[in-house]
């Protein structure tokens, strides 16, 4: 498996609405800063910084888009 994104990639974050809430915020611009190990369910992890302020996730490939 490997991995889509590579290190200082600009990426969109799809974030996850809460239940019930028809829509999730418009997706959100980080970097790529770490590339996660693979977890034993096998899907891809990063660890992403926010372009827009100092915020890190951890996300899941599926999650992310390339930004344009």
């Amino acid at each position: 498996m490997s991995y889509a994104y590579k290190l200082n990639e600009d990426v969109h974050h799809r974030a996850q609405g809460p239940q019930g809430r028809a829509e999730a915020d418009e997706p959100a611009v980080y970097t790529i800063i770490q590339r996660m190990p693979i977890e034993a369910d096998g899907r891809l992890r990063y660890r992403i910084r926010s372009k827009a302020g100092n915020i890190e996730r951890v996300v899941t490939e599926e999650q992310l888009s390339y930004s344009q």
